[in-house]
């Protein structure tokens, strides 16, 4: 069983193991995450504590590379100040980031979508760009981010038949089909593995940090692209694929990536969200479409 993650919690974490900061204000962050439990501290610190066991190996990896990364990208990461330890009842590691100022990307708080879409294919063909000597491999550790996509295809197939006539099964299984037969032949570079709108910071209007390194790992970078239909369309997915020097097989992998995660989620649809499920028919249908622009024999007359 989790332990119960809050501010009662991290406060006696840190008084215990950081006393210096004891007299700090500790406070919940509206959106603090689902694998991890985040809490501001005083002006200028946040604490992140895993959630489960299989979030527990990312605060070392992190704690290990963010500050390696850092130096070599165009925007601000997480900085790790101290490392806690497990106690007070807390049976995992966790962490003490140095603050980062910005709000969760939303389309109401970016200014221009498209400018956006680049400043965030920039940031990542930078991170792809690092020297990836002793990175590590994709794994358990970040759920197989940069990993070949097949890892996920029992789990995909199985949604698939969960949701039966819901969906065009044609469409969907020829997307997914793809996304297989593509590899990637390159060297393995640096993925940040959840490029999503909630780890990414908004400032002024545009895109201010990248957080969130818990998937870190080297391998493919088709998993980073997903965003390309979570949270772009048009004009600012254009601008996100012209950004990044990647050839059509990647855009295939992140087609897959991103159907896998929209059909898993809707396929599980008792108890979940009403607005994720909602996202999740939306991805699907751009994904759909968006395989079928680029694939002509599936283009309707």
């Amino acid at each position: 069983m989790s332990p119960t993650i809050d501010a009662t919690l991290a406060r006696r974490l840190v008084a215990a193991q950081f006393p210096q900061w004891a007299g700090l204000a500790i406070e919940p962050l509206a959106d603090g995450g689902w694998d991890n439990r985040t809490f501001r501290l005083g002006a200028t610190m946040s604490v992140r504590f895993p959630s489960h066991a299989a979030y527990e190996p990312q605060v070392a990896k992190e704690h290990a590379w963010l500050p390696r990364l850092a130096a070599h990208l165009p925007l601000p990461v997480p900085e790790p100040v101290a490392m806690g330890r497990p106690d007070e009842g807390y049976p995992w590691r966790w962490s003490v980031y140095r603050w980062l100022d910005g709000e969760p990307a939303t389309t109401a708080q970016i200014a221009d979508l498209p400018q956006f879409a680049a400043d965030l294919g920039g940031f990542l063909s930078a991170l792809q760009s690092i020297d990836v000597e002793g990175g590590p491999l994709a794994g358990a550790h970040n759920f197989h981010r940069g990993g070949p996509i097949s890892t996920y295809d029992a789990g995909t197939r199985a949604a698939i038949d969960a949701l039966g006539c819901a969906i065009d099964r044609q469409a969907v299984e020829a997307v997914w089909d793809a996304a297989l037969r593509s590899t990637w032949s390159g060297p393995p570079v640096w993925v940040h593995g959840d490029v999503s709108a909630g780890n990414l910071l908004v400032k002024g209007g545009s895109l201010s940090a990248v957080i969130d390194f818990g998937c870190v790992g080297v391998g493919d970078p088709a998993c980073d692209l997903v965003i390309a239909w979570t949270v772009f369309e048009g004009e600012s997915r254009a601008a996100f694929r012209r950004s990044l020097d990647l050839d059509d097989g990647a855009w295939a992998r992140a087609r897959g990536w991103a159907l896998w995660k929209a059909l898993i989620v809707w396929a599980g649809a008792p108890g979940a969200n009403p607005r994720d499920l909602g996202q999740s028919r939306r991805i699907v249908d751009d994904l759909l479409a968006d395989y079928a622009a680029v694939t002509p024999s599936l283009r309707r007359p």
